[in-house]
């Protein structure tokens, strides 16, 4: 098969199951929030101890896990509405993520730049390929053979070549 078929196949929408998305990664981002919470109580000075990470921090925990599953199930349903998996989807998650940030700080401004730089840089990011380095999705089968070596050029393979000719 040649590359634009693979690409095309991959291409293929498939509809997210919208509540079991967000609901796990509201699980790990809540997850992310115990862990930003007890950073933060561990800087602070309190009498409160280790119990502090679910009584004065605590709330960031709810707010970490809020924003995953509303970009989650956002994401989830505008990808199954449109039909599509691509960089907008991502975005308007982004979007709604952000508006949220902003919501808590009570600022609607604040809401609309959370929104619009948050929507942004998950759009781009989807947009480059959901990937840092900014390559295309790649199979374990490519990257396997892109790290080795062709046989051809392995000094071992040498004496064989020359044996065979």
């Amino acid at each position: 098969m040649s590359k634009r078929v693979i690409r095309e196949v991959e291409k293929t929408f498939q509809p997210k199951a919208t509540l079991r998305h967000a609901s796990a990664v509201g699980i790990q981002a809540a997850g992310v929030g115990a862990l930003v919470s007890a950073i933060q109580n561990a800087l602070n000075s309190h009498k409160y101890g280790a119990a502090g990470v679910l009584t004065r921090t605590g709330g960031t925990i709810g707010f970490f896990g809020a924003m995953g599953a509303t970009f989650a199930l956002t994401e989830s349903v505008v990808a199954n509405t449109r039909e599509k998996d691509d960089a907008l989807n991502g975005a308007a998650g982004g979007c709604a993520a952000g508006f949220l940030a902003g919501i808590r700080a009570r600022s609607l401004p604040a809401a609309v730049i959370g929104c619009t730089v948050l929507g942004a840089a998950v759009g781009t990011f989807d947009y480059g390929g959901k990937n840092i380095a900014g390559e295309g999705p790649v199979s374990q089968e490519e990257r396997r053979n892109n790290f080795f070596k062709p046989t051809s050029l392995r000094p071992d393979t040498f004496s064989k070549q020359e044996e065979n000719s």
